[in-house]
Protein backbone atom coordinates (compact mmCIF):
# COMPACT_ATOMS: atom_id res chain seq x y z
CA UNK A 1 0.00 0.00 0.00
CA UNK A 2 1.15 3.37 -0.58
CA UNK A 3 1.81 5.67 2.16
CA UNK A 4 -0.11 8.90 2.93
CA UNK A 5 1.84 11.67 2.53
CA UNK A 6 -0.95 13.49 5.30
CA UNK A 7 -0.75 13.60 8.87
CA UNK A 8 -4.42 13.25 9.46
CA UNK A 9 -7.26 12.59 7.12
CA UNK A 10 -9.71 14.91 9.50
CA UNK A 11 -12.08 16.17 6.82
CA UNK A 12 -10.90 14.34 3.83
CA UNK A 13 -12.59 13.69 0.62
CA UNK A 14 -11.98 12.29 -2.49
CA UNK A 15 -11.48 15.51 -3.99
CA UNK A 16 -8.95 17.12 -1.24
CA UNK A 17 -6.97 13.90 -0.84
CA UNK A 18 -5.55 10.86 -2.02
CA UNK A 19 -6.65 7.51 -1.77
CA UNK A 20 -3.67 6.31 -0.49
CA UNK A 21 -4.75 8.17 2.96
CA UNK A 22 -8.17 6.34 2.84
CA UNK A 23 -9.22 2.96 4.40
CA UNK A 24 -8.53 1.20 1.33
CA UNK A 25 -6.49 2.21 -1.85
CA UNK A 26 -9.64 2.53 -4.14
CA UNK A 27 -13.50 3.72 -4.82
CA UNK A 28 -15.94 1.10 -4.27
CA UNK A 29 -17.83 0.61 -7.56
CA UNK A 30 -21.72 2.13 -6.30
CA UNK A 31 -23.20 0.19 -8.56
CA UNK A 32 -21.92 -3.39 -8.37
CA UNK A 33 -22.21 -3.09 -4.35
CA UNK A 34 -25.98 -1.68 -4.73
CA UNK A 35 -26.29 -4.72 -6.94
CA UNK A 36 -24.79 -7.16 -4.59
CA UNK A 37 -26.72 -5.72 -1.89
CA UNK A 38 -30.20 -6.13 -3.30
CA UNK A 39 -29.82 -9.87 -4.53
CA UNK A 40 -29.00 -10.58 -1.04
CA UNK A 41 -32.18 -8.11 0.14
CA UNK A 42 -34.36 -10.38 -2.61
CA UNK A 43 -32.54 -13.84 -1.12
CA UNK A 44 -32.93 -12.36 2.33
CA UNK A 45 -36.74 -12.16 1.71
CA UNK A 46 -36.88 -15.83 -0.09
CA UNK A 47 -35.44 -17.65 2.68
CA UNK A 48 -37.96 -16.11 5.08
CA UNK A 49 -41.09 -16.68 3.24
CA UNK A 50 -39.48 -20.51 2.56
CA UNK A 51 -38.44 -20.58 6.62
CA UNK A 52 -41.29 -19.64 7.12
CA UNK A 53 -43.55 -21.92 5.13
CA UNK A 54 -42.14 -25.03 5.01
CA UNK A 55 -41.01 -24.37 9.17
CA UNK A 56 -37.34 -24.98 8.66
CA UNK A 57 -36.47 -23.04 11.69
CA UNK A 58 -32.98 -23.20 12.47
CA UNK A 59 -31.92 -23.47 9.20
CA UNK A 60 -34.02 -20.31 8.37
CA UNK A 61 -32.13 -18.56 11.23
CA UNK A 62 -28.79 -19.31 10.18
CA UNK A 63 -29.43 -18.13 6.57
CA UNK A 64 -31.63 -14.82 7.65
CA UNK A 65 -28.75 -13.99 10.21
CA UNK A 66 -25.79 -14.54 7.64
CA UNK A 67 -27.89 -12.26 4.52
CA UNK A 68 -28.75 -9.62 7.32
CA UNK A 69 -24.62 -9.34 7.70
CA UNK A 70 -24.22 -9.58 3.88
CA UNK A 71 -26.81 -6.53 3.50
CA UNK A 72 -25.23 -4.44 6.34
CA UNK A 73 -21.60 -5.29 4.78
CA UNK A 74 -22.42 -4.57 1.15
CA UNK A 75 -24.20 -1.16 2.77
CA UNK A 76 -20.91 -0.29 4.76
CA UNK A 77 -19.10 -0.68 1.01
CA UNK A 78 -21.65 1.92 -0.69
CA UNK A 79 -20.65 3.91 2.61
CA UNK A 80 -17.34 3.96 1.64
CA UNK A 81 -17.62 4.88 -2.20
CA UNK A 82 -19.16 8.08 -0.63
CA UNK A 83 -17.04 8.56 2.29
CA UNK A 84 -13.65 6.19 1.87
CA UNK A 85 -11.56 7.83 4.54
CA UNK A 86 -14.07 7.04 7.61
CA UNK A 87 -12.68 4.37 9.68
CA UNK A 88 -16.83 3.89 10.66
CA UNK A 89 -17.78 2.85 7.28
CA UNK A 90 -14.27 0.68 6.95
CA UNK A 91 -15.71 -1.18 9.95
CA UNK A 92 -19.20 -1.50 8.98
CA UNK A 93 -18.15 -2.98 5.22
CA UNK A 94 -15.32 -5.76 7.02
CA UNK A 95 -17.16 -6.88 10.02
CA UNK A 96 -20.42 -7.51 8.54
CA UNK A 97 -19.33 -9.32 5.92
CA UNK A 98 -16.20 -11.34 7.62
CA UNK A 99 -18.52 -12.86 10.10
CA UNK A 100 -21.90 -13.49 8.01
CA UNK A 101 -20.77 -16.61 6.71
CA UNK A 102 -20.00 -18.07 9.87
CA UNK A 103 -24.33 -18.58 10.27
CA UNK A 104 -24.55 -19.08 6.39
CA UNK A 105 -22.04 -22.28 7.49
CA UNK A 106 -24.08 -23.12 10.51
CA UNK A 107 -27.28 -23.61 8.33
CA UNK A 108 -25.49 -25.95 6.26
CA UNK A 109 -24.37 -28.42 8.85
CA UNK A 110 -27.65 -28.64 10.19
CA UNK A 111 -28.36 -30.43 6.64
CA UNK A 112 -26.42 -33.03 7.35
CA UNK A 113 -27.74 -34.27 10.44
CA UNK A 114 -31.08 -34.72 8.72
CA UNK A 115 -29.73 -36.50 5.60
CA UNK A 116 -28.45 -38.47 7.47
CA UNK A 117 -31.39 -39.78 9.43
CA UNK A 118 -33.10 -39.77 6.11
CA UNK A 119 -31.04 -42.87 4.54
CA UNK A 120 -30.66 -44.58 7.84
CA UNK A 121 -28.50 -43.81 11.76
CA UNK A 122 -27.34 -47.15 11.01
CA UNK A 123 -24.85 -46.42 7.90
CA UNK A 124 -23.13 -43.82 8.97
CA UNK A 125 -20.01 -44.06 11.36
CA UNK A 126 -21.39 -40.93 14.01
CA UNK A 127 -25.11 -40.35 15.11
CA UNK A 128 -27.02 -36.98 13.38
CA UNK A 129 -26.76 -35.18 16.70
CA UNK A 130 -22.88 -35.73 17.00
CA UNK A 131 -22.48 -34.10 13.43
CA UNK A 132 -24.94 -31.20 14.20
CA UNK A 133 -23.31 -30.75 17.87
CA UNK A 134 -19.92 -30.79 16.62
CA UNK A 135 -20.37 -28.44 14.15
CA UNK A 136 -22.09 -26.19 15.55
CA UNK A 137 -20.10 -25.76 18.19
CA UNK A 138 -16.86 -25.51 15.71
CA UNK A 139 -19.06 -22.27 13.81
CA UNK A 140 -19.78 -20.95 17.27
CA UNK A 141 -16.02 -20.78 18.08
CA UNK A 142 -15.09 -19.60 14.91
CA UNK A 143 -18.41 -16.59 15.34
CA UNK A 144 -16.52 -16.07 18.89
CA UNK A 145 -13.07 -15.09 17.44
CA UNK A 146 -14.26 -13.60 14.66
CA UNK A 147 -16.59 -10.92 16.33
CA UNK A 148 -14.06 -10.43 19.13
CA UNK A 149 -11.54 -9.69 16.49
CA UNK A 150 -13.84 -7.03 14.24
CA UNK A 151 -14.31 -5.38 18.11
CA UNK A 152 -10.63 -5.36 18.92
CA UNK A 153 -9.79 -4.06 15.52
CA UNK A 154 -13.17 -1.39 15.60
CA UNK A 155 -11.68 0.33 18.93
CA UNK A 156 -8.49 -0.26 18.67
CA UNK A 157 -6.52 2.61 19.04
CA UNK A 158 -2.97 1.58 18.69
CA UNK A 159 -1.15 -0.50 15.82
CA UNK A 160 -0.73 -3.30 18.38
CA UNK A 161 -4.39 -3.68 19.24
CA UNK A 162 -5.27 -3.40 15.75
CA UNK A 163 -2.75 -6.01 14.89
CA UNK A 164 -4.51 -8.67 17.91
CA UNK A 165 -7.62 -7.80 16.56
CA UNK A 166 -6.92 -8.67 12.81
CA UNK A 167 -4.94 -11.81 14.09
CA UNK A 168 -8.61 -13.18 15.84
CA UNK A 169 -10.01 -12.35 12.90
CA UNK A 170 -7.51 -14.44 10.77
CA UNK A 171 -7.84 -17.38 12.92
CA UNK A 172 -11.85 -17.57 13.46
CA UNK A 173 -11.38 -17.74 9.86
CA UNK A 174 -8.71 -20.64 9.63
CA UNK A 175 -10.97 -22.16 12.15
CA UNK A 176 -13.70 -22.05 9.46
CA UNK A 177 -11.89 -23.08 6.91
CA UNK A 178 -10.65 -26.03 8.64
CA UNK A 179 -14.05 -26.90 9.60
CA UNK A 180 -15.49 -26.90 6.81
CA UNK A 181 -12.65 -28.84 5.55
CA UNK A 182 -13.61 -31.95 8.20
CA UNK A 183 -17.24 -31.68 7.60
CA UNK A 184 -16.61 -31.73 3.71
CA UNK A 185 -14.44 -35.11 4.14
CA UNK A 186 -17.02 -36.57 7.04
CA UNK A 187 -19.87 -36.07 4.37
CA UNK A 188 -17.66 -37.88 1.50
CA UNK A 189 -17.18 -40.89 4.00
CA UNK A 190 -20.77 -41.09 4.74
CA UNK A 191 -21.87 -41.10 1.14
CA UNK A 192 -18.66 -44.06 0.41
CA UNK A 193 -20.44 -46.19 3.17
CA UNK A 194 -23.67 -45.13 1.86
CA UNK A 195 -22.94 -46.53 -1.48
CA UNK A 196 -22.38 -49.69 -0.09
CA UNK A 197 -25.94 -50.54 0.82
CA UNK A 198 -29.04 -51.84 -0.60
CA UNK A 199 -32.20 -49.83 -0.66
CA UNK A 200 -33.56 -52.66 1.84
CA UNK A 201 -31.11 -51.17 4.67
CA UNK A 202 -31.66 -47.69 4.59
CA UNK A 203 -34.55 -46.07 6.46
CA UNK A 204 -37.74 -47.28 5.18
CA UNK A 205 -39.84 -44.46 7.29
CA UNK A 206 -38.15 -41.95 4.41
CA UNK A 207 -38.29 -44.33 1.41
CA UNK A 208 -40.86 -42.01 -0.35
CA UNK A 209 -38.72 -38.87 0.48
CA UNK A 210 -35.65 -40.47 -1.24
CA UNK A 211 -37.55 -40.86 -4.42
CA UNK A 212 -37.95 -37.86 -5.96
CA UNK A 213 -35.11 -36.00 -8.10
CA UNK A 214 -35.63 -32.88 -6.11
CA UNK A 215 -33.57 -34.60 -2.74
CA UNK A 216 -30.78 -35.73 -4.74
CA UNK A 217 -30.22 -32.63 -5.97
CA UNK A 218 -30.01 -30.81 -3.12
CA UNK A 219 -27.47 -32.77 -2.24
CA UNK A 220 -25.94 -31.71 -5.18
CA UNK A 221 -26.78 -28.27 -4.29
CA UNK A 222 -25.41 -28.29 -0.68
CA UNK A 223 -22.08 -29.86 -1.86
CA UNK A 224 -21.59 -26.44 -3.81
CA UNK A 225 -22.89 -24.34 -1.38
CA UNK A 226 -20.00 -25.46 1.24
CA UNK A 227 -17.59 -25.44 -1.76
CA UNK A 228 -18.40 -22.23 -2.31
CA UNK A 229 -18.25 -20.72 1.07
CA UNK A 230 -15.32 -22.68 1.17
CA UNK A 231 -13.35 -20.66 -1.50
CA UNK A 232 -14.46 -17.57 -0.15
CA UNK A 233 -13.19 -18.27 3.40
CA UNK A 234 -9.55 -19.28 1.92
CA UNK A 235 -9.70 -16.41 0.33
CA UNK A 236 -10.26 -13.82 3.25
CA UNK A 237 -7.69 -15.91 4.82
CA UNK A 238 -5.01 -14.60 2.49
CA UNK A 239 -6.72 -11.63 2.74
CA UNK A 240 -6.43 -10.87 6.33
CA UNK A 241 -3.10 -12.62 6.69
CA UNK A 242 -1.58 -9.87 4.54
CA UNK A 243 -3.24 -7.38 6.57
CA UNK A 244 -5.61 -4.40 5.79
CA UNK A 245 -2.66 -2.40 3.73
CA UNK A 246 -1.86 -5.57 1.91
CA UNK A 247 -2.34 -6.04 -1.95
CA UNK A 248 -5.49 -7.94 -1.88
CA UNK A 249 -7.19 -6.53 0.64
CA UNK A 250 -6.59 -3.51 -1.99
CA UNK A 251 -7.70 -5.22 -5.07
CA UNK A 252 -11.44 -4.47 -5.75
CA UNK A 253 -11.72 -6.66 -8.83
CA UNK A 254 -10.34 -10.04 -6.50
CA UNK A 255 -12.73 -9.11 -4.01
CA UNK A 256 -15.83 -8.98 -6.86
CA UNK A 257 -14.71 -12.46 -8.10
CA UNK A 258 -13.72 -14.21 -4.67
CA UNK A 259 -16.20 -12.68 -1.83
CA UNK A 260 -19.78 -11.47 -3.40
CA UNK A 261 -20.54 -14.05 -5.93
CA UNK A 262 -19.37 -17.44 -3.94
CA UNK A 263 -21.76 -16.30 -1.27
CA UNK A 264 -24.30 -15.20 -3.41
CA UNK A 265 -24.40 -18.30 -5.54
CA UNK A 266 -23.83 -20.37 -2.08
CA UNK A 267 -27.09 -18.79 -0.79
CA UNK A 268 -29.04 -18.99 -4.70
CA UNK A 269 -28.45 -22.82 -4.79
CA UNK A 270 -29.94 -23.16 -0.98
CA UNK A 271 -33.13 -21.10 -2.16
CA UNK A 272 -33.80 -22.32 -5.23
CA UNK A 273 -33.58 -26.11 -3.75
CA UNK A 274 -34.44 -25.28 -0.19
CA UNK A 275 -34.42 -28.24 2.09
CA UNK A 276 -38.07 -27.39 2.58
CA UNK A 277 -38.76 -28.42 -1.10
CA UNK A 278 -36.42 -31.10 -1.14
CA UNK A 279 -37.87 -32.70 1.99
CA UNK A 280 -41.30 -32.64 1.05
CA UNK A 281 -42.27 -30.44 4.39
CA UNK A 282 -40.88 -33.35 6.37
CA UNK A 283 -37.87 -31.48 8.08
CA UNK A 284 -39.29 -31.98 11.32
CA UNK A 285 -39.78 -35.43 11.05
CA UNK A 286 -36.03 -35.79 9.83
CA UNK A 287 -34.62 -34.34 13.25
CA UNK A 288 -32.73 -35.40 16.46
CA UNK A 289 -32.79 -35.01 20.28
CA UNK A 290 -30.23 -33.68 22.12
CA UNK A 291 -31.02 -36.07 24.75
CA UNK A 292 -31.81 -38.77 22.95
CA UNK A 293 -28.62 -41.34 22.68
CA UNK A 294 -27.81 -42.87 19.51
CA UNK A 295 -29.04 -46.59 21.14
CA UNK A 296 -32.44 -45.03 21.66
CA UNK A 297 -32.58 -43.15 18.50
CA UNK A 298 -31.82 -46.87 16.92
CA UNK A 299 -34.75 -48.37 18.96
CA UNK A 300 -37.56 -45.69 17.78
CA UNK A 301 -36.34 -46.78 14.10
CA UNK A 302 -36.56 -50.29 14.86
CA UNK A 303 -39.65 -49.55 16.34
CA UNK A 304 -41.28 -47.51 13.71
CA UNK A 305 -40.22 -49.88 11.34
CA UNK A 306 -42.03 -52.66 13.13
CA UNK A 307 -45.04 -50.85 12.90
CA UNK A 308 -45.20 -49.91 9.17
CA UNK A 309 -44.58 -53.83 8.46
CA UNK A 310 -47.59 -54.95 10.58
CA UNK A 311 -49.44 -52.19 8.80
CA UNK A 312 -48.19 -53.21 5.22
CA UNK A 313 -48.98 -56.79 6.28
CA UNK A 314 -52.81 -55.89 7.91
CA UNK A 315 -53.15 -53.93 4.37
CA UNK A 316 -52.13 -57.10 2.29
CA UNK A 317 -54.85 -59.37 4.44
CA UNK A 318 -57.73 -57.01 3.53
Amino acid sequence: MSTCPLRTTVGCTVQTCPLSCAQIEYLPTFAGNAVYAAAFGLLLIAQLALGIKYKTWGFMVGMVCGLILELAGYAGRIMLHNDPFDFNNFIIYLVPLTIGPAFLTGALYLCLSRIVIVYGQQISRFSPRTYAITFMTSDFISLVLQGAGGGLAATANTKSSSDLGRGLMVAGVVFQVVSLLVFMGLWLEFLLRLRGTSESARDIRFAELRIPKKFTWFQYALGAAVILIFIRSVYRVAELQQGFNGPIANNEATFMVLEGPMIFLAVLAMTVLHPGIAFGGKWSSATWSVKQSRKTAFATSNSSLEEINLQQRYNSLK
